[in-house]
């Protein structure tokens, strides 16, 4: 794939979840927009640099084949919650293909997270055919995937510190930030001049972990983005009413949406 044809595909874009909520009679988990229908969070870039994961969520082998997903190159962990690593066995499709084991890049915190949940992956003694295969690369700072420069973003998810991602391709600058309800000073430069900030806007009301919606249109005001984009959210949240009440910058991610990287 050519540079000019990068992209960043919103795999999914729901709470842990997912939208419609199992058990609820609410006008958003029976909408008929299917923007409202909403996967677990997950994005996927691929370009000159090759096919990136971000994630692998529960969802991951409904999001692989809705989207046509044949390989991923490396796979990006924010966090270990359940929501976005519990799809991991799916990773299996993409080691059929390679001779190499998959690249993880994660914190060492989230390694350690998923070495626990998945050790058969791990194994010195290597894995059986047919199974993932992975070589864990635990992060401490900026790292690059060929021409794809990413720096991980601390931010606070509650108590739990996850990571958002800031990606540097050509001259174009996008920033994820799923699961976050603070960001520290530390990490504020990182979304300077941004061409897109996608960060997590759960729902109106407060929440303990995650952005309100006023929130996240707060962060948006400061960090002045060319354009944003919400993401993680809840069924609280309709897709028209939301995007059509949000200033012209600013938009309502839905599964399937792809923008320029």
């Amino acid at each position: 794939m050519m540079s000019r044809d990068a992209r960043l595909l919103f795999l999914g874009c729901s709470t842990s979840v997912g939208v419609p909520v199992i058990g609820c009679q609410c006008q958003v988990c029976h909408s008929s927009d299917p923007r409202d229908h909403r996967t677990r969070s997950s994005i996927f870039l691929e370009g000159d640099f090759g096919k990136v994961l971000v994630d692998s969520g529960p969802d991951l082998h409904q999001q692989a084949i809705r989207e046509g997903l044949s390989a991923v190159d490396a796979v990006l962990y924010t966090h270990g919650h359940v929501d976005h690593v519990a799809g991991f066995d799916e990773l299996r499709a993409f080691c059929w293909r390679r001779k190499e084991p998959l690249p993880l890049y994660a914190s060492p915190g989230t390694i350690t997270i998923l070495h626990g949940m998945f050790p058969w992956a791990f194994a010195a003694e290597g894995t059986a055919s047919g199974y993932v295969k992975a070589r864990p690369v635990p992060f401490e700072g900026p790292f690059q995937i060929r021409s794809l420069q990413i720096t991980p973003i601390p931010v606070s998810h509650g108590a739990v510190e996850t990571h958002g991602f800031l990606f540097e391709h050509q001259q174009r600058r996008i920033a994820y930030l799923s699961d976050v309800k603070t960001i520290p000073e530390c990490s504020l430069p990182h979304l300077e001049n941004l061409d897109v900030l996608i960060i997590d806007a759960l729902r109106p009301e407060p929440h303990p972990t995650h952005l309100s919606l006023s929130e996240s249109l707060e962060i948006i005001r400061k960090c002045r983005p060319r354009s944003a984009y919400l993401t993680h959210l809840g069924h609280e949240l309709a897709w028209e009413e939301t995007n059509s009440a949000l200033p012209p910058h600013v938009h309502v991610a839905y599964d399937g949406l792809v923008l320029p990287l």
